[in-house]
């Protein structure tokens, strides 16, 4: 049975909702900050419960205005912690690494250092839309509610999406009555160096697709990709001399944060003075053609197809790159020197973790780059046989409760 309680918020927690306890009761609030005095409407089972917010009886000092609209008019649930300031977003996520570490993957260890994002606002170079079609026949491209993920909202803007994908945007949805019919659909938007290139994801037919492409001539490219999940490049303005990026592919969507990543990435590498490397989930290979043309022999494992031939076009003689699932071809990749692991959000496969920690001779540097500090903790529990060497957080995603961490292990006691 829902009930209001007043409560003093602790923390942010993993997904950005404020962290309170009251009567032996864990109470998740969205929308607060920590040091709010809150009440709040709470319902639950157990020892926890989720709330959402009603009054705030004493703000934050940490606490300021929201700068776009959308975030407090619509819910927008795109970023979560918007309402604080940039340093308590910082702070917020070196306490989410640390306690998931800790509490996770039972490694001690102090507060991670974070190095925060050049820019905290028009940083994405790349915007998903979920779409729906209105009673009257038109389309609406935005972003799911918060509290009701079920309803989408019109988008005007997102402050922290590049003002060229929001352009393109409004560009395509000019000829959205050339969409095809079915729903839900979703679409993409990416920013690359021969222009933006959009994919339109959902439906079993795109008949009108060649009509679209020619209404919106500053598209780089249209990809389609159906509701089976085959991916298709259907038209294509880029030169072709050079290759293509795979823009369809995963990309990080901070180009400043990812270049420093990776060249902290590259670092580490060179500092163990590694000539054998496994880049594993390589996606493009940006780091494994970097780390090929410093001298190293690289193997380079990827499961996306367009991703892979990328990286394998631009990889020296000496490297390689393999169409894979990592915990399929890893064991044919080692020994190794190094490994270098950059998994989506579920993290690794439990077998990943089995073979590196069963191989021999074991890899003298695992790095583990993560978007998920839980399945990072998770992951670095299936490896006792390695110690946390450095762990170093980066602000690739301001104003939302994500973050990217950078995990150097090296053989040794876990503890």
């Amino acid at each position: 049975m829902a009930q209001m309680v007043t409560v003093e918020i602790e923390s942010i927690a993993a997904g950005g909702d404020g962290v309170g306890r009251s009567n032996g009761l864990v109470i998740f609030v969205p929308r607060t900050a920590p040091g709010d005095l809150v009440t709040a409407r709470i319902a639950g089972k157990g020892n926890f419960a989720r709330g959402s917010l009603r009054t705030i009886a004493r703000p934050s000092p940490d606490r300021i205005d929201p700068a776009c609209p959308h975030y407090t008019r619509d819910r927008c649930g795109g970023c979560q912690i918007q309402h604080i300031t940039y340093e308590a977003q910082l702070r917020a996520k070196q306490r989410i690494i640390h306690d998931a570490i800790q509490r996770i993957g039972k490694r001690d260890i102090g507060n991670p250092e974070i190095r925060p994002s050049p820019e905290e606002w028009r940083y994405r170079t790349k915007l998903t839309l979920a779409m729906k079609r209105t009673p009257g026949g038109q389309w609406v491209a935005g972003l799911h509610k918060y509290d009701d993920p079920s309803r989408i909202f019109a988008l005007s803007d997102c402050p922290i999406s590049d003002r060229r994908v929001v352009a393109a945007w409004r560009d395509i949805l000019a000829y959205s009555a050339l969409f095809p019919g079915s729903q839900p659909l979703r679409g993409s938007v990416r920013i690359t160096p021969e222009g933006p290139v959009f994919t339109l994801i959902g439906a079993m037919r795109f008949p009108r697709a060649a009509e679209l492409f020619e209404a919106v001539p500053t598209l780089a490219a249209l990809w389609w990709e159906n509701d089976e999940g085959a991916r298709k490049l259907l038209y294509d303005r880029r030169p072709r001399r050079g290759g293509r990026t795979p823009a369809a592919s995963f990309s990080q969507v901070n180009e400043a944060v990812a270049a420093t990543l990776r060249a902290y990435v590259m670092s580490l590498v060179s500092k163990r003075a590694a000539r054998t490397i496994v880049d594993a989930y390589s996606g493009s290979g940006d780091t494994a053609v970097a780390l090929a043309q410093l001298g190293a022999s690289v193997t380079a494992i990827e499961l996306d197809a367009d991703a892979a031939e990328w990286c394998a076009a631009r990889l020296p003689e000496g490297s390689k790159s393999i169409r894979a699932r990592v915990e399929d071809a890893l064991p044919s990749a080692l020994p190794a020197d190094a490994v270098i692991l950059n998994p989506p959000r579920a993290g690794v496969d439990a077998r990943v973790a089995e073979i590196l920690e069963q191989s021999s001779p074991s890899p003298g540097l695992v790095i583990y780059v993560s978007c998920n500090p839980a399945t990072l903790a998770r992951d670095i529990s299936r490896l006792p046989g390695y110690r946390v060497e450095s762990l170093v957080a980066f602000d690739m995603f301001p104003q939302t409760s994500h973050v990217e961490t950078v995990c150097e292990l090296v053989p040794g006691d876990a503890a």
